[in-house]
């Protein structure tokens, strides 16, 4: 896995060890920010279920302003941190090591407001619709950030219908696929 363009193009990054994290392949990584790639500029980016710290480090690296990475997994944090370093991106960087809910609620108190919210939630449990739901309720988006949600192909998104949200672009993969959203 690497950084696939930007200015820490080609560094290979470390992953966590185990099978607790997915990365995001680089096929998948590179599409998924073709699409991204003009919103990236100078924006605030927020990545959920961080995992290796890759999908933000990728938007550091192609001019987003910063990055908030949450995780909860002690070894994916100690691997964004490495990551972060390796790619000389520490400065534009925070993290939050604890569960998503939290993070919402300490950014909420914070003031913190996001253009571009990347999830990637462990599949098939519905963690989705939650923080969908609670992302719509909170400060920390406004009406033209994108969000970005990961998920199986199973995964069922008919409930945004009952919600401010609209899908805009859904890009299926073999096993999995990227649903953009914004506020109505």
């Amino acid at each position: 896995m690497r950084v696939i363009a930007g200015k820490a193009k080609r560094i290979k990054l470390k992953t966590p060890q185990g099978y607790d994290t997915r990365p995001t392949t680089d096929r998948i990584k590179e599409t998924l920010f073709n699409i991204l790639n003009p919103y990236l500029a100078d924006v605030n980016f927020l990545d959920l279920f961080s995992g290796s710290g890759a999908i933000g480090i990728e938007a550091l690296s192609r001019g987003a302003k910063s990055a908030v990475f949450v995780e909860n997994d002690k070894a994916a944090i100690n691997c964004i941190k490495a990551n972060l370093k390796l790619t000389k991106l520490e400065a534009q960087a925070e993290l939050y090591f604890m569960s998503v809910f939290e993070a919402i609620k300490t950014l909420q108190l914070k003031g913190k407001v996001f253009d571009l919210v990347f999830m990637d939630p462990p599949y098939n449990i519905g963690l989705e619709r939650d923080i969908l739901l609670s992302l719509e309720n909170s400060n920390i988006i406004a009406r033209d950030t994108i969000i970005v949600v990961e998920a199986s192909l199973e995964t069922s998104f008919d409930y945004l219908k009952d919600t401010k949200y609209n899908i805009f672009k859904q890009k299926e993969y073999k096993t999995n696929q990227h649903v953009f959203l914004e506020l109505t």
